[in-house]
């Protein structure tokens, strides 16, 4: 879900790297429960699905969006995002959500249900598309702003993430013959926390990699995409505005905002969206000058995990924090829109909150905060005072209570256990 009015190259940093699937609090509590709990699960999943699906709704901006894919460089070491962009017209086709089928085997996987989960939420959802005109032509004639979004361990097109896949050599490459990758599960006995960190620290590495190819065709100096599709890179010659990017990311996309702004400031702020801060490093948040905007959810945070963020307030440093009432994790992403109100209570996808009052107050929020920090030339400054909390739907910095609290961390089960720090 694009944010409203927000007219920039909006990149979801996404290239190649294997992982092992952080456990979705807010999307599906069947991860590691017994095979006869998932069969109930899928029965209701199929139940609800009679009801019929929602459509990600369309983005209220004044100009069209596009969208296409860009690999550079076939290997697993190759960079491969989706990109959103203002477009010339809504003349061409949507763009279908999520492409492959094996997406969907890879979430079954990360749920930690049965393979024939995969099946069932292909036939669901295989068809649905995302309200962005596939491979329409760049609307040209001005420099926007550029965004690097980097997504949670669930969504997909990266190997932070449940499935992606490469191409073995040129050959495959050329007749689209995919090799997929799937999560790696952690090892019993192992400690959670290297593996995390070391996902993380590629993940910010990815963004700046991302970012370096934007940069690159920018300049005019494209490379073939690989994918052999119809949107031709070399229209993105001079449309980017230098000065005005930023990085922004939810659950460890979040926690990959907190790295990125350590390691590169071409990222002038960022925003993190209901970060899972687990996988942040000792010291990282002392190495961030730029501007950090958290926005919460009320039901995904603990204390441990708030504690982590407010390391990052430091004298003479900008930092806000709010949090959204009666929200869900999911309430920052599309799955929030894919389902009905059935299918989104079995597996939290919607909070007590509306999904479009969550999603519009997490957007204007951020659009004002990226006027103020980028310098845009835009009317979002009439939604400053959403980034101090003042709306009835708004908690000024956070609900959790952190005072008797001692700094642990919670991993992915669940379970709180000392800091990694």
């Amino acid at each position: 879900m694009l944010p409203p009015k927000l007219h920039v190259l909006f990149c979801l940093c996404t290239c190649l790297m294997l992982v092992h699937p952080f456990y979705w609090q807010d999307l599906n509590p069947v991860a590691h429960i017994e095979s006869s709990a998932w069969v109930n699960k899928l029965q209701a999943l199929m139940a609800a699905a009679r009801f019929g699906q929602t459509k990600i709704p369309r983005g209220n901006g004044s100009y069209s969006v596009g969208c296409t894919d860009l690999m550079l460089d076939y290997t697993s070491k190759g960079t491969f995002l989706r990109l959103y962009y203002p477009s010339q017209d809504d003349d061409h086709p949507d763009t279908l959500w999520i492409p492959n089928k094996e997406y969907f085997f890879g979430l079954g996987k990360f749920l930690g249900t049965h393979w024939l989960m995969g099946k069932i939420l292909s036939l669901f959802f295989g068809s649905m598309t995302t309200p962005a005109a596939w491979n329409s032509p760049l609307r040209t004639g001005e420099k926007y702003p550029l965004i690097i979004f980097s997504h949670g361990l669930g969504a997909f097109r990266d190997g932070s993430a449940s499935a992606t896949y490469y191409f073995k050599d040129q050959s495959a490459a050329e007749i689209g013959n995919k090799t997929w990758l799937y999560l790696r599960t952690l090892k019993r006995g192992k400690e959670e926390f290297p593996l995390r960190n070391e996902q993380v620290l590629q993940r910010a590495k990815e963004c700046s990699q991302a970012l370096n190819l934007i940069l690159d065709i920018d300049r005019g100096r494209p490379e073939k995409n690989l994918l052999d599709l119809e949107f031709d890179v070399e229209q993105m010659k001079d449309s980017i505005d230098r000065d005005k990017i930023a990085v922004i990311g939810h659950s460890f996309g979040g926690a990959t905002v907190i790295q990125s702004l350590s390691e590169d400031q071409r990222f002038r702020c960022g925003i993190a969206l209901d970060a899972w801060m687990f996988p942040v490093g000792g010291g990282v948040c002392s190495r961030i000058p730029q501007p950090l905007f958290f926005i919460n959810s009320e039901r995904f945070q603990y204390p441990s995990n708030i504690i982590k963020m407010k390391k990052c307030y430091l004298p003479d440093r900008e930092r806000k924090m709010i949090t959204i009432r009666g929200s869900v994790h999911q309430n920052f992403v599309d799955f929030t829109f894919a389902t009905g109100k059935i299918l989104g209570y079995i597996f939290t996808l919607k909070g007590e909150i509306d999904s479009n009052v969550a999603m519009g107050l997490s957007n204007k929020a951020s659009l004002a905060f990226l006027q103020k920090h980028l310098g845009l030339q835009k009317d979002f400054d009439q939604w400053d005072s959403l980034i101090e909390g003042e709306d009835d739907n708004l908690i000024p910095g956070t609900n959790i209570d952190t005072t008797n609290h001692h700094a642990t961390l919670q991993n992915s089960t669940g379970i709180e256990k000392p800091n990694s720090d």
